[in-house]
């Protein structure tokens, strides 16, 4: 795919959702943070459940670490996974409160040193709370990027650098955010939308459905 196709279809998805975010409901970086930890192998859906009753009570790492463990299970136990993840959590907030003053770090390596963050979660945080140029390859992007040409590559590590190496400079900041919808609402794994598809003229994808 050349670099014409690619600014063409960034700029279609533009125009169709401007302000591209994560379904992910949160009101500081701290929550954010944590609804990114809680959001492996979860839904966003899920996670939003839960994390309504949970900041009601506790928002921030003092808060969430005076619960403890077991506190804090009684509100993410709807999550896969729930009970690593509280582990998690709880020594993130520790070490947030004795380390970082309760502040959520801003640097990739601080922040894949918390416990429960991956390069993942760590690019989740870095691109929307901090506005970096970073990209949250989950498998909905590594299926879009793959399937439709944009940045193909074997691994995620590898469609991770081809997106920010390709994706034209004045859509950095949001194709992560353009790329996971698409691929969560259109570009499906099982039978992608492709007759409901606003780049489908564009795609390299040669197994197109018709069905919208």
């Amino acid at each position: 795919m050349n670099k014409t196709k690619r600014t063409e279809i960034f700029s279609r998805w533009r125009e169709a959702n401007p302000n591209p975010t994560t379904e992910l409901k949160f009101s500081s970086d701290f929550e954010l943070l944590i609804s990114v930890i809680l959001s492996a192998q979860a839904t966003d859906v899920s996670v939003n459940k839960a994390t309504e009753k949970l900041y009601a009570v506790a928002n921030t790492p003092a808060a969430i670490l005076k619960l403890g463990v077991k506190g804090l299970k009684q509100y993410i136990k709807t999550i896969g996974l729930f009970n690593t993840k509280a582990e998690n959590v709880i020594k993130t907030c520790r070490i947030l409160v004795e380390q970082y003053d309760s502040q959520v770090p801003r640097t990739r390596e601080e922040l894949e040193a918390l416990p429960g963050v991956g390069r993942k979660t760590a690019n989740v945080v870095l691109n929307t709370a901090y506005r970096q140029p970073a990209m949250a390859v989950d498998t909905h992007i590594f299926r879009v990027s793959n399937r439709t040409g944009i940045a193909p590559g074997k691994n995620v590590l590898e469609v991770e650098k081809r997106l920010l190496r390709l994706v034209p400079g004045e859509f950095l900041l949001d194709a992560h955010h353009w790329l996971i919808l698409h691929g969560r609402y259109v570009c499906i794994a099982r039978k992608p939308r492709c007759g409901a598809c606003i780049i489908e003229d564009l795609c390299e994808y040669k197994h197109k459905t018709e069905i919208e």
